[in-house]
């Protein structure tokens, strides 16, 4: 029998609502590799059911090809456990019971208990990163492969065909065709185009190359030299890493374009072009040398790509990778914390429960009870603890929406009042006051969410017998709601980072909390359009301060 089920049994409450609702795979093996517990969402991920893989060595979810260094592994996290990312630099793969694979990305934790030594695992599935990791490199791979094979094309090309007009030697006939070959692909081609001569003058500049930077072939040809595509700043910028690397000096102009061309090194480049209106565009530019028959230089052809889309796409990819990088740490971070977090409610539970199970009698009963309800309340401290984890998951990924509706807001904070009420200590009053209009319009969770926070944190940081203030005010403009207490306060040094994720004040340390709550109320109040603000003086209090723009919908 689990452990999970020895305490469904001896107390009637079990560790569900921890498993149930997470939505990665959470699996818990002891010291010798056996499976002790797995929640829902493994089990779908691995495709067994429920309680099939207890009692199962760790192994049969790993690929046969992977197993003896898996052993080693754990061998050596078992020595020195402690809270780290696994296979960290590997491919990690997971086997389904069809005998499928699928990559995985696994954090691991341990935790000790009189039963034993227990290892926590989360583990995700990374198939949509993999598979957009390959989706990038194919896409890099076919645009390079066709701007090579474009330039190339069209460089042959154009050199030719420009080197033909210029041949005063060529027939009537043969001119005549070369100029018809040219204008056909000066007109149809889609890329940039421009021959110069050997100063740098425009002589031909394509009907794609007027589109793209919003010149006239009339207003360039003859007249402007190349640089006026780029700015001042980009010409500086690539006169001074060329002047660095050829070890010569380099001019900001034309030179900057055409240097290692002139030098008969390869120059293909990413530049960032200046339309005549003054945007801008990244492109792929390669400019070739045109010679006369005795191998002189007398003019250059530039071929320039927009690389716009591709850049995006890059971009989206990459921001995709690092979104999953910053869940992958996110997740780790709460692994360790968890670990701190879940230790001594554990141990309360485990104590409660054996306790429990020495009350016998029926003169015990009262005893009895009251580690029920120590249990029940811890079991409820542990569920907020995921519930926080949860709902800032759901709100990175960027699942969590506003759901507005009209209600009576005096009524519905004084509900949330005595919801809490069991949390109070000693002596501790919750004084509330409203004035103005009733009705607003808001999301009801989102806002009870934020309220019982700041109400929680209220409470566990104001000694016994001090009092704790809610008030609500709405006008015509605005929706504001106040809470404050007599608490410890908070350290000027620390106002700065209240609201990020994980901090925890310099003089809570003792205080049991996850650093997941006030971030989490500052993004469901970013999420309502809202403001969240804090004033606090040491040793004499807190008072946050949260309004929300009052919207129509408030007088339905």
């Amino acid at each position: 029998m689990s452990f999970n089920q020895k305490m469904n049994k001896t107390t009637g409450i079990g560790f569900d609502p921890l498993f149930d609702n997470a939505s990665m795979g959470i699996i818990v093996a002891n010291d010798s590799g056996h499976i002790v517990i797995t929640n829902p969402f493994l089990e779908k991920q691995f495709g067994y059911g429920p309680q099939e893989l207890s009692g199962k060595p760790i192994e049969d979810l790993i690929p046969s090809r992977f197993t003896d260094r898996h052993q080693h592994h754990v061998e050596g996290y078992i020595k020195q456990p402690r809270p780290r990312p696994m296979g960290l630099g590997l491919d990690l793969f997971g086997l389904r019971k069809d005998g499928t694979e699928f990559p995985v990305e696994v954090s691991l934790s341990s935790y000790q208990t009189d039963q034993g030594k227990f290892v926590i695992g989360f583990i995700s599935d990374i198939s949509a990163r993999k598979k957009a990791e390959l989706e990038l490199k194919v896409l890099n791979e076919q645009l390079e492969a066709k701007v090579l094979s474009r330039t190339r094309s069209l460089t042959s090309t154009v050199k030719q065909l420009a080197e033909l007009i210029t041949e005063t030697e060529l027939k009537d006939v043969e001119l005549n065709r070369a100029n018809t070959f040219l204008r056909s692909i000066w007109g149809h081609a889609e890329v940039i185009l421009y021959v110069t001569d050997s100063g740098g003058t425009i002589k031909m500049f394509n009907p794609a190359a007027e589109r793209e930077l919003g010149y006239v072939a009339e207003e360039i040809i003859d007249r402007l030299s190349p640089s006026v595509f780029h700015s001042a700043q980009t010409l500086k910028q690539s006169a001074d890493e060329l002047t660095k690397s050829l070890q010569l000096p380099v001019a900001a102009d034309f030179e900057a374009l055409k240097i290692k061309t002139e030098l008969g090194l390869a120059n293909e480049r990413e530049i960032e072009y200046l339309r005549k209106d003054g945007s801008r565009f990244p492109a792929s530019l390669t400019i070739t040398a045109m010679h006369t028959a005795t191998g002189d230089i007398e003019g250059y052809l530039g071929i320039a790509m927009n690389i716009s889309k591709r850049k995006k796409a890059e971009e989206e990819i990459l921001q995709s990778l690092k979104k999953e990088r910053e869940m992958s740490e996110f997740k780790s971070r709460f692994v360790s914390m968890a670990s701190h977090e879940f230790r001594t409610p554990l141990s309360t539970i485990l104590s409660s429960a054996y306790l429990i199970s020495k009350y016998t009698t029926e003169n015990q009963q009262q005893k009895r009870e009251s580690h029920v309800n120590r249990i029940a309340s811890t079991v409820q401290s542990l569920t907020d603890i995921l519930n926080d984890f949860l709902s800032l998951e759901k709100i990175e990924e960027n699942k969590a929406e506003p759901h507005y509706s009209t209600f009576e807001l005096a009524d519905y904070i004084k509900n949330v009042i005595t919801e809490i009420e069991t949390l109070k200590k000693k002596g501790h009053l919750i004084r509330f006051s409203h004035q103005g209009e009733t009705r607003v319009y808001l999301d009801q969770v989102m806002l009870k969410h934020i309220i019982i926070n700041l109400l929680s944190n209220a409470i566990k940081f104001s000694p016994e017998d001090s009092h704790i203030d809610i008030c609500s005010l709405v006008d015509q403009n605005q929706i504001t709601i106040k809470i404050s207490d007599k608490g410890l306060g908070i350290p000027e040094r620390d106002m700065h980072h209240l609201f990020e994720r994980f901090f925890r004040g310099s003089n809570a340390n003792n205080i049991p909390g996850t650093g997941l709550g006030l971030h989490i109320v500052s993004r469901y109040v970013d999420l309502m359009g809202g403001k969240i603000s804090c004033k606090s003086e040491l040793g004499s209090g807190t008072e946050f301060t949260i309004e929300f723009v009052k919207t129509k919908q408030t007088e339905l």
